[in-house]
């Protein structure tokens, strides 16, 4: 959890947000996904969220439906995510290493195995999709046991009483939702959503980070504008892996300039 704590003080020092992509771990295939990540790193990722392919992902639209078939095919298991995850933290030691995912992946390990396991590999938070905040108690439970912050959703029309629990057991970040619905870069993010923002930062709230339909510089420059600590792109990110998985070095150059212009939007003015 630290490492989210150090990353947000150094950005603010350098009046920045913070850019965070989002990618499925193995796609297309263990090797590419490993080179794939360091080139995120590299262009200025400042934390990362990372998928673990699930059969049934509820909420991701079809473009991380489709990475997530692309790791099936390649083989990739979540032990061997695991083990990627053990090797991205032992070359990048200090960024923040999130994982999106869904309860089923945590049940299959057994909770606290699971967290443990996180723990081990060096990840810094978790974000279990399905799961709602009032559910939450044994996920977040076993993930502070283990010193891994459990991350909530923080949708558009959250009312107080959800504020005031996100804001309670929430650590790291919170994923502060564009909008209702499924991922993907089609579904422009809406207006910038300053009254949420400013109700967790009243309520003691980690971090916001805008996610969903971020897509473009100009809507990581509005989060930043709406005081949120920064913006997740996924669906944008993985679409660039999508149209070059038979080119895989033009993959990593157009991913490595997304991100750098991505990064650069954080830049305070």
């Amino acid at each position: 959890m630290e490492r989210y704590d150090n990353a947000f003080a150094q950005l603010k020092a350098r009046q920045e947000g913070a850019f965070v992509p989002f990618v499925t771990l193995g796609d297309p295939g263990p090797a590419q996904s490993l080179k794939i990540i360091d080139t995120l790193i590299e262009a200025g990722a400042d934390a990362l969220e990372l998928g673990i392919p699930f059969s049934d992902p509820l909420a991701d639209g079809p473009t991380i439906q489709n990475a997530t078939l692309r790791a099936f095919a390649a083989g990739v298991t979540p032990t061997q995510c695991f083990e990627m995850l053990a090797t991205i933290r032992q070359k990048h030691p200090t960024i923040p290493i999130g994982l999106l995912m869904y309860a089923n992946l945590v049940f299959s390990r057994g909770i606290d195995e699971f967290y443990a396991e996180c723990a081990r590999v060096g990840v810094d938070s978790v974000l279990v999709a399905d799961v709602p905040v009032e559910e939450s108690a044994p996920f977040r439970q076993a993930a502070m046991r283990h010193n891994v912050a459990p991350i909530f959703i923080c949708p558009p029309n959250a009312d107080d009483e959800l504020l005031r629990q996100i804001a309670s057991y929430g650590r790291g970040y919170t994923y502060l939702l564009s909008r209702a619905g499924v991922t993907g870069a089609e579904n422009k993010a809406a207006l910038p959503l300053h009254h949420l923002v400013e109700k967790l930062a009243e309520y003691h709230a980690a971090p916001p980070l805008q996610g969903f339909g971020i897509s473009s510089p100009e809507q990581v420059t509005a989060a930043i504008d709406a005081k949120a600590a920064g913006a997740i792109s996924g669906s944008a990110i993985v679409k660039i892996i999508e149209k070059n998985v038979d080119k895989p070095e033009q993959m990593l150059a157009e991913l490595k300039t997304f991100v750098t212009e991505m990064k650069a939007a954080t830049r305070k003015a």
